[in-house]
């Protein structure tokens, strides 16, 4: 044992405890092209084993924010891996790209081996449902940077897509129905806003139950982000898709417009899907102002396709065949903006 190390605040022995917890969550991400084990001092993914002609890879890095946050006060730390995986592999999906492999990053105060191993267990999850290898990471045990309870997590991925079938924007043309998937709730974005209303403002108890919400606010809050990609991907190898919107930071008026065309724009009718409880219920405890929210959130709406008209209708259909709740929220126009009816 290096005892000084341990004196300075590094435990390795904590840090052999937690590579042998995790590896189990590891293997169960194993996938097609995946080589070697983990422990080699870099990951490695064999792109001959796929079946592409032109391939591009479509790269991708994110993080969670100030979601861990509330992840520390509720003491629950199984899912905020899955939040971190559905960050980046969303951002690639976005491009058309199939995610391929992905490495963590995770930096601790104190290695406490059973917290990183449902950390990582969080990300295998997120890694199985998108058919990704988990190929590598690192855990950094950091004293004096972090508290001994705090950590902080970061994701890189790598897709693939047949050049021929990069999804980039340049289809999109006036009269394009927008096709909004429902997403989970908050996601991983705006919670700066969420914990200034929710702990700040308002001194909410996490734990307490909320009828509205239908269960306790901080596990409302700490709800994964969903991952779209294998109901996206069967949609655009079977249809043609001229655009996709992974709806995060900066809501709709932020991320639609990265889809488009010079002198194209959008109008939007919020009366045309679902949202999840918790906006209507952080809108009424902040004050915000209703346009002002679809700036900051995904108001329900977590990934957007762009497509042709007459794929509208079976475009829905088949990813109502995967569980998804899909609509038709909204078209794309001729004048530059975000254009929403309000209800």
């Amino acid at each position: 044992m290096a005892q000084s190390y341990e004196k300075a605040g590094v435990s390795l022995e904590a840090g052999y405890e937690s590579v042998r917890r995790i590896k189990k969550h590891i293997a169960a991400t194993e996938r097609l092209g995946m080589m070697g084990n983990i422990g080699s001092f870099g990951g490695m993914f064999d792109l001959s084993k796929l079946n592409y002609k032109e391939p591009v890879l479509v790269s991708g890095t994110d993080g969670v924010g100030t979601k861990l946050k509330i992840a520390f006060l509720m003491d629950k730390h199984d899912t905020i891996g899955q939040d971190v995986v559905a960050m980046c592999v969303n951002d690639v999906l976005a491009q058309g790209a199939e995610p391929l492999f992905f490495l963590d990053y995770i930096a601790v105060g104190k290695n406490h081996p059973a917290k990183i191993e449902q950390i990582v267990k969080g990300v295998a999850d997120g890694c199985v449902i998108s058919n990704c290898a988990l190929i590598g990471g690192e855990t950094a045990e950091m004293p004096d940077m972090y508290d001994e309870d705090e950590y902080d997590i970061a994701g890189f991925t790598v897709g693939v897509v047949e050049k021929s079938k990069l999804i980039d924007g340049s289809k999109v043309k006036v009269g394009d129905v927008l096709i909004g998937i429902q997403s989970s709730g908050v996601h991983s974005n705006g919670f700066s806003l969420v914990r200034k209303i929710v702990l700040k403002d308002c001194k909410l108890n996490l734990q307490e139950y909320h009828e509205e919400l239908g269960g306790k606010l901080g596990d409302v809050l700490l709800t994964p982000t969903k991952l779209y990609v294998r109901p996206v991907l069967d949609v655009i190898r079977n249809i043609d898709v001229h655009a996709i919107c992974h709806i995060t930071g900066g809501g709709f008026d932020e991320n639609i417009p990265r889809a488009l065309q010079k002198g194209q724009g959008v109008t939007v009718d919020e009366k045309c899907w679902e949202k999840p409880p918790i906006f209507d219920f952080l809108e009424k405890h902040g004050q915000i102002p209703h346009r002002e929210m679809f700036n900051i959130f995904n108001m329900g709406i977590g990934m957007m396709l762009m497509v042709d008209a007459k794929d509208k209708d079976t475009i829905i259909e088949r990813l109502a065949q995967h569980g998804e709740k899909a609509f038709a929220i909204g078209t794309v126009t001729d004048k530059e903006g975000v254009n929403i009816i309000l209800k």
